[in-house]
């Protein structure tokens, strides 16, 4: 098994290196698909809602694993490649401070409108309602995860290592609100 694995992953690196970015669309699309099926698991649901592990997938391969490819190639322009503590402290900065916001705000617009299919209105009252507390949930987190992102992962797997960070961050969230429902029972 392990040389199957490894086998696997010595052919993931290749077409990183061959088909970057279709290679993190579809990775960002599966692990997006995966999360959302295991979210809805660890939730209860009786039977997996498929159209909605669908749209979480179209979501990471259309927008999540493309928009991360070019997020990091540019911060790799304006930083020139470099990864010393002072370069990565502004690279946490600038992205925390745009990339980050800009992502909540997409996903909760797709959310509400594509996914829960929503009306405008409603969808614009949840986001002045909520961005502000999802955003600066984001912030305890995310500069963590930047930090090591930028510090130590190569760059042709900064999307990949980012996507499973979310995974993890979804399964975690989806175990705590499960926990509060079942000590409220």
């Amino acid at each position: 098994m392990c040389d199957v694995a490894k086998e696997a992953w010595r052919k993931y690196l290749i077409q990183l290196q061959v088909n970057p970015l279709w290679t993190k669309a579809l990775t960002s699309g599966v692990v997006a698909a995966l999360g959302e099926a295991l979210a809805q698991k660890i939730s209860g649901f009786k039977k997996i809602e498929l159209r909605k592990v669908l749209l979480f997938s179209v979501f990471g391969f259309a927008y999540g694993g493309p928009f991360g490819h070019y997020l990091h190639k540019l911060m790799s322009i304006i930083f020139k490649g470099k990864n010393d503590t002072g370069t990565v402290a502004k690279m946490v900065l600038f992205e925390q401070l745009t990339s980050s916001p800009c992502n909540n705000l997409l996903f909760m617009l797709y959310y509400g409108l594509v996914i829960e299919g929503r009306t405008w209105a409603l969808v614009k009252n949840k986001i002045k309602k909520d961005f502000t507390p999802v955003q600066l949930a984001a912030w305890k987190v995310g500069p963590m995860v930047a930090w090591v992102n930028n510090q130590f992962v190569p760059l042709e797997l900064r999307v990949i290592f980012q996507c499973f960070v979310g995974l993890c961050w979804t399964i975690f969230l989806n175990l705590k609100a499960r926990s509060a429902v079942i000590k409220d029972s």
